[in-house]
């Protein structure tokens, strides 16, 4: 029987101990009535980790394609024993490689293409069983705890980033309904057996029908999901292809050092000499982010903030708010709504705003000196959409993802927000939640008047942009405005930071109203 063609192929930055363990596992791949060969991009830093590149080269079969360098960025690429920060550019450049690696194998005419990450050590039988499985799309799952300490989880999903709760359309479920939903799939993919899936990477298999149809890592230009295996998986379905997932023969993935260390027992399994470990169907507890409300506020007692507090308090862990000079009862509003929540509260003798950046530097510093987890900066009279109470976990438990963008509404009155030209914040997206980490540099737009209230050094850090929305109620009142009007033509009369006209509107008596829908 004539045997089947496989191309297998990896873009490889790697450390040469991890990258060592993969080509060994590549080479112990057992090949049956396969062919094998092989196609790399070398984009190593490390010259050891091209020598091992080259070393296999010499076994034959093999196509070594040197990767792209350009100007390296500082941060580009870190990977610590916490997780993997990847940067939006280094994810096009990898989508790139893997486009070239199928534009090859439609060339050379394989029969299949098998991309492989090379942080994984593959089971001596995982090629010829996913080629015996006969779907076009295929992965071999394995399992990865993407932070010290959590669960497990695999690299397929059912849905959208990576969502794992089975439900219908418009079905609606609460948090807890939806964990337990979850849990059940992912004890499933524990059963050996093959799973329709809605998302899949790093170890998949494809068809000449697949490669033929038009399948790509290229970005969808009007989709916000971030990484190239999601663009590839709607572009899949797209092309009516179906994604699909083994479980029998898992790979090891070595995603931090510290997985080192079971190497050798996977490797013992892998010859017959060791039974799998056996892994509880117990949700394991888990760490769940903390989330900390960063605020600065001034005089906002008789306005919003009650209201804003009250929601606030559904999801946050801690809160730091920077008094900026109230002589009304602000901050004991926030001491009594705030009960029973970590609460640092700074008061200012004197307010700082009319040199807003250096407020917003003394909000950053008090917040970090809390060893914050994740950031929630918002202002005294701005709240989240009501969805957002079930929405915040899924959010801040995405280990790909550092910031989150959001689109604000400007509300005109309680039910409507205003949208003309000087007034359509909400057309743009802004960044309101972050993960904070350690050692990030904090750089400032040193402006005096809309500095934003983040460093601007965030926009390096890997970010989505969400579908919550952000209501901001500050312009609902009229006698606000007009405080918020005289404010700025105090702090800002020639508009050096702002824009004239658009101060100028917050006056008009008949704005475009817009009805608010939740």
């Amino acid at each position: 029987m004539e045997k089947k063609r496989v191309l297998i192929g990896s873009p490889i930055r790697q450390n040469p101990h991890i990258l060592k363990e993969f080509l060994d596992s590549l080479s112990g791949l057992e090949q049956g009535d396969l062919e094998l060969s092989y196609i790399f991009v070398d984009d190593n830093e490390c010259e050891e980790s091209s020598r091992l590149l080259l070393n296999f080269k010499e076994k034959g079969l093999t196509t070594l394609i040197k990767g792209d360098k350009g100007e390296k960025r500082p941060g580009d690429y870190v990977c610590d024993d916490i997780t993997h920060h990847w940067r939006d550019h280094l994810i096009q450049k990898v989508a790139g490689y893997k486009n070239l690696m199928i534009e090859k194998a439609l060339e050379w005419g394989y029969d299949h293409l098998f991309l492989v990450d090379s942080d994984l050590i593959l089971h001596p039988a995982t090629l010829r069983h996913l080629v015996g499985a006969g779907k076009d799309i295929i992965s071999e799952i394995f399992w990865t705890s993407w932070y010290p300490e959590r669960q497990e989880l695999p690299n397929v999903w059912l849905y959208d980033h990576y969502d794992m709760s089975p439900r219908q359309r418009g079905e609606k479920l609460s948090q807890k309904d939806l964990d337990i939903r979850m849990q059940g799939f992912i004890d499933q993919l524990r059963i050996p057996g093959v799973y329709e899936v809605g998302g899949l990477g790093a170890c998949t298999l494809m068809s000449s029908k697949a490669l033929q149809a038009g399948i790509s890592f290229s970005e969808i230009k009007n989709l916000t999901l971030w990484g190239e295996d999601r663009h590839f998986c709607v572009r899949a379905n797209a092309l009516g292809l179906s994604l699909w997932v083994d479980t029998h023969y898992p790979a090891y993935h070595i995603y931090r050092e510290s997985s080192m260390a079971g190497v050798e027992e996977f490797k013992a399994v892998c010859k017959g000499e060791k039974l799998p470990q056996q892994r509880s169907c117990v949700v394991q507890k888990q760490h769940k982010p903390k989330l900390t409300l960063s605020m600065v506020m001034k005089n906002e007692a008789n306005k919003d903030l009650a209201r804003v507090l009250r929601e606030h308090r559904h999801y946050i862990d801690a809160a730091v708010i920077i008094d900026d000079g109230s002589t009304d009862n602000s901050i004991e509003l926030c001491l009594s709504i705030l009960q029973g929540i970590p609460l640092q509260i700074i008061g200012n003798s004197a307010s700082k705003f009319a040199n807003e950046v250096e407020l917003r530097k003394q909000q950053w510093q008090a917040t970090v000196a809390t060893n914050p987890e994740w950031i929630l900066n918002l202002d005294a009279d701005e709240v989240f959409e009501n969805r957002f109470r079930q929405e915040v976990r899924m959010l801040i438990e995405d280990p790909d993802t550092d910031v989150w963008y959001f689109r604000l509404y400007d509300f005109w009155d309680e039910d409507h927000y205003r949208e003309d030209e000087y007034w359509n914040a909400h057309s743009t997206y802004r960044p309101f939640l972050l993960r904070y980490r350690p050692g990030f540099v904090a750089e400032w737009n040193e402006v005096a008047q809309h500095c934003g209230r983040f460093p601007k050094s965030i926009t390096t850090l890997p970010y989505k942009l969400s579908s919550l929305r952000l209501k901001h109620l500050g312009w609902a009142d009229p006698k606000n405005r007009m405080a918020k009007y005289q404010r700025y033509m105090e702090l800002d009369p020639e508009a050096r930071y702002g824009w004239k006209e658009q101060y100028e509107s917050i006056l008009d008596p008949n704005p475009r109203l817009v009805k608010w829908e939740e």
